[in-house]
C-alpha cells in the first residue's frame, strides 16, 4: 500500500475505518477533487489556493469556480507547514470607537486582504496592565505571522512583555521607537499647522481643546500648540481637556464662550471640535465671525459636512494602515526584525468656513 502526503492546502481527513456506519465523518473536499473538475494538476490549484500570481486569469476563474462548486476549503494549517508562514496578521486594539482606530483598522484589513493575508483582531477588554500582558500572550497561542499594536505605549513602559520570538511587531500611534518598528501620523506637524493657520489670521493666540492625558497623540498635539505660541511670543491659555467626545467639547465650548478673549480654539479632533461648533451657536458667539474652530482628523465625509463645514487637519489613516501591513510583511519576507524608528505619514491642513480673521477690536 502506497502513501502519500497530501499537498499544502489540502483539506482531506478519511474517515476512521472503524466508524460505525451513519456515523462516519463526512470526507472532506480535497484538491485533488478540485484539480479533477477544473481540468488542471494538483500544483495549479495548490498555486491559486495560496495567491500566486503565475497563474493565467482563465485558468484561475477555472479553478475558483471548481472550488465553490464542491465546497473546497483550504488547510491553512498544512499550507503553514509547506510555506511557513500561516498568511494572518494579528492586531491588538483596546477600542474601535475612536475614529482613529477604526479608520486605521480598516485599512489594515484592506492592505492585508489585497496581499492575500488575513485579519485575527486580538481586544484589549481594559486599559489593565493584566489585561495587555493577556493579549500579548495569546499571540503565543495564535496562528499569526505578524503582530499590529494599536494602543497607547505608556502601558508598554510598565508592563513587561514577552512575545513569541517568531512573531515580527509594529506599533501604530506610539512613543515606543526606541525599541519597535512605529508608523505614525505626524502629529506635531498637523499641530504646528493649525496653529499657524489661526495665528496668521491675525488671532492673538490660540486656545487649545486636547484630548486625553493618557493618549500620546493629544500629549503631541498639545506640545506642538504649546511650541507654536511660545516661539511666536503669544500667550499660552490654560489646557482645556476633553475625552475626543463631541460632548466633551460641547461643554468645555459653554465655557470658552464666556471668555472674551477667545476668538481661537484648536481641537484636538473633529468629534470635540462639533461639540465646540455647538456651544458656540448657542452662546450667540458666531463661526467664524466671532471664534473661529479648528480640528483633527478630517473624517471623510464628516468634516465637510459641519455648519459650517470645519477648517481641519487632515490626517491619512490608508497611509499609515498600508503602511503597517508594508511594515509587517517586509519583516516576515525578509525573516528579520527591523531596527527600531518611527516612520511618519504627513498632515495637511484643509482650510474650510470655520476660521475666518478675528472680529475688529478683538483683544
Amino acid at each position: 500500500m502506497s502513501s502519500s502526503t497530501p499537498d499544502a492546502g489540502e483539506s482531506r481527513h478519511d474517515d476512521p475505518p472503524t466508524a460505525p456506519v451513519g456515523r462516519r465523518r463526512k470526507q472532506r473536499v480535497s484538491m485533488a477533487d478540485v484539480a479533477r473538475l477544473a481540468g488542471v494538476s494538483s500544483q495549479t490549484v495548490s498555486r491559486v489556493a495560496n495567491g500566486h500570481s503565475s497563474v493565467v486569469e482563465s485558468t484561475r476563474d477555472q479553478v475558483l469556480e471548481a472550488m465553490r462548486t464542491l465546497g473546497y476549503r483550504p488547510n491553512s494549517a498544512a499550507r503553514a507547514l509547506k510555506y511557513g508562514e500561516f498568511r494572518t496578521i494579528g492586531v491588538i486594539l483596546f477600542s474601535l470607537s475612536s475614529t482613529g482606530n477604526s479608520r486605521t483598522l480598516e485599512a489594515i484589513a484592506t492592505h492585508a486582504a489585497a496581499e492575500g493575508y488575513a485579519i485575527t483582531l486580538i481586544p484589549v477588554a481594559a486599559r489593565t496592565q493584566d489585561h495587555v500582558q493577556g493579549a500579548f500572550t495569546r499571540l503565543g497561542e495564535l496562528a499569526v505571522d505578524a503582530v499590529i499594536v494599536i494602543m497607547e505605549a505608556h502601558l508598554l513602559d510598565t508592563v513587561s512583555f514577552t512575545l513569541p520570538p517568531d512573531v515580527h511587531v509594529v506599533m501604530v500611534d506610539s512613543d515606543a521607537g526606541d525599541r519597535y518598528s512605529v508608523v505614525d501620523t505626524d502629529q506635531a506637524d498637523g499641530a504646528r499647522q493649525a496653529v499657524q493657520h489661526l495665528l496668521n489670521l491675525g488671532h492673538r493666540t490660540v486656545w487649545h481643546v486636547a484630548g486625553p492625558a493618557e493618549s500620546f497623540a493629544a500629549e503631541r498635539r498639545t506640545a506642538a500648540w504649546r511650541k507654536v505660541l511660545e516661539s511666536a511670543g503669544r500667550e499660552v491659555p490654560p489646557v482645556r481637556r476633553g475625552d475626543w467626545s463631541s460632548e466633551s467639547g460641547y461643554r468645555i465650548g459653554l465655557e470658552l464662550a464666556d471668555e472674551p478673549s477667545c476668538t481661537a480654539v484648536f481641537a484636538a479632533n473633529d468629534q470635540m471640535a462639533v461639540g465646540l461648533l455647538r456651544a458656540f451657536g448657542e452662546k450667540g458667539r458666531r463661526v467664524p465671525a466671532d471664534v473661529s474652530v479648528v480640528g483633527f482628523d478630517d473624517v471623510p465625509g464628516t468634516a465637510a459636512w459641519f455648519v459650517p463645514p470645519l477648517t481641519t487637519v487632515h490626517q491619512d489613516f490608508a497611509e499609515v494602515g498600508r503602511r503597517c501591513v508594508q511594515g509587517a510583511l517586509d519583516q516576515i519576507r525578509g525573516g528579520r526584525h527591523p531596527a527600531p524608528g518611527t516612520t511618519l505619514v504627513p498632515t495637511r491642513l484643509v482650510v474650510r468656513q470655520s476660521t475666518a480673521p478675528p472680529p475688529t477690536g478683538s483683544e
